[in-house]
């Protein structure tokens, strides 16, 4: 848990004048009163309408396009997915789950001649059930939109572009996962490690500013070249707050606004090659990126007496180690292009790793990696067929504790690692609409912890097959 005592970050304040300030925020309410929708941030021809969206091929809709003159765009999405564990984990069993995403995007120069400004939000209605706590009970989440369900803000900021969009300045209510640490191919993939990966997740306050929480932040992008760009960003350290209980109910609205914790400072720098679809070479994505949180964090083994925790002799309180760091890789690399095809279509393999103290996270090391295939029937030409799989290692100071525990008690599990291996076939049913099938083979679960409903603490939850139908719409 991050500590209490926290320092306020840095304040942001838009290059704006108290005149230009009155009008920004009349145009914001101007533009939401007669919206019916939310945007999408995606636009290409400038009629309001979101790439591959359900409507991307129909005539225009000429009061979204209107709209889209004036720099409004909306958008709604919906994911739904049936899951079921079919073998092993805590119990056999399926669910239903879903997220209906509403999208809102103002561009400010199109709506009041504010140059470089945008305005970005988006709100998720999540409902029904989750897999990984109830069937599973594995440290990887079986689905990247699995959350509590509610009705929630995710993220709300404000971006000033300068220099010609060289730079980029945004401010707000920030997600870190929607451009640091990702990856294009590894996208295609249904289980969350595969988005926010699992160190990182069970690593920093609350999950990290990760789906579905968002937090306050500031993030300056610079890009000086196409195929370069530096991405730094300062989030509040812990987008629930201190707490024993799930952060998703401490904040179950997205709405805590919280300033005062700790920060979480993450830089990533990114170089890109032959993304055009003019390019005749491969196409490649490489990012080396760090984090660095200033809280306070337990130590996963030694308690402040120096004992071990699982000592009889312990006081039982963990001790305290100052901040956490991390630093990671991403490779996307295409291995073969079509003749005159996107940097996304043919094969590609992708490659994520990231590394943590071992003293004060429960997982230390972490990769991941698949390889994708698109584009390679005439007959479903947008058709993928991903292979991924991930490793969770259980970090020293973790295992260490088990093992004093099995010392002392005579009995007990030592941890190890947790492996998820994926396979995963989307079908483009139409513009807008996928259908995605799925296996997911999660060996392990937490790395071996004992099954809940063993009173000897001796049996391991055993490995679980889990079987996804997911459902995607795009309007």
């Amino acid at each position: 848990m991050a500590d209490t005592a926290m320092t306020r970050p840095m304040p942001f304040r838009l290059p704006l004048t108290p005149a230009r300030s009155a009008r920004l925020a009349a145009v914001i309410l101007g533009a939401l009163a007669p919206s019916t929708g939310w945007a999408q941030t995606t636009n290409p021809d400038g009629n309001g309408v979101p790439a591959g969206s359900l409507t991307s091929e129909r005539p225009v809709d000429a009061a979204r396009k209107a709209l889209a003159d004036k720099g409004v765009t909306y958008g709604v999405n919906y994911e739904s997915q049936w899951q079921s564990n079919v073998a092993g984990g805590v119990r056999r069993g399926s669910i239903y789950v879903g997220r209906l995403e509403g999208i809102l995007d103002i561009d400010f120069e199109k709506r009041a001649g504010l140059k470089g400004l945008n305005f970005h939000t988006n709100v998720y209605n999540i409902h029904g059930n989750s897999l990984t706590p109830n069937y599973v009970g594995s440290l990887a989440p079986t689905s990247f939109i699995e959350a509590k369900a509610t009705t929630r803000l995710f993220e709300l900021w404000l971006e000033q572009k300068f220099f010609g969009g060289v730079a980029a300045l945004r401010a707000g209510q920030l997600a870190a996962d929607t451009e640091f640490f990702t990856s294009g191919y590894a996208s295609q993939m249904i289980n969350g490690t595969f988005g926010w990966a699992v160190p990182a997740a069970s690593g920093l306050p609350s999950g990290g500013p990760a789906y579905p929480l968002a937090t306050p932040g500031v993030r300056l992008k610079l890009d000086p070249n196409p195929n370069a760009s530096l991405l730094v960003g300062v989030f509040n350290g812990d987008p629930a707050g201190p707490g024993t209980n799930d952060p998703q109910i401490r904040n179950r609205y997205g709405l805590n606004f919280r300033l005062q914790d700790r920060p979480l400072a993450m830089t990533e720098g990114q170089l890109r090659v032959n993304q055009e679809k003019t390019d005749t070479g491969l196409a490649g994505s490489y990012k080396l990126g760090a984090f660095q949180h200033f809280g306070s964090f337990d130590d996963q083994r030694i308690g402040t007496d120096g004992l071990s925790l699982a000592d009889p002799s312990s006081n039982g309180l963990a001790a305290s180690k100052r901040g956490n760091s991390g630093v990671y890789g991403v490779i996307d690399q295409q291995l073969w292009r079509p003749k005159g095809a996107e940097a996304d279509k043919g094969i590609g393999v992708f490659v994520r790793g990231m590394v943590l103290p071992s003293d004060r996270n429960l997982v230390d090391a972490y990769v991941d990696g698949g390889i994708v295939l698109s584009g390679l029937w005439k007959v479903r030409p947008d058709d993928i067929l991903s292979f991924g799989a991930a490793y969770s290692k259980i970090s020293g100071g973790a295992r260490g504790l088990d093992a004093d525990t099995v010392r002392f008690n005579g009995s007990g599990l030592v941890r190890s690692a947790e492996r998820v291996f994926e396979i995963n076939y989307q079908a483009q049913i139409m513009p807008g609409w996928q259908l995605d099938l799925d296996i997911q083979r999660l060996m392990n679960p937490s790395g071996g912890v004992a099954h809940p409903n063993d009173a000897t603490g001796t049996s391991a939850i055993p490995s679980a097959t889990v079987l996804t139908l997911s459902n995607s719409l795009k309007y």
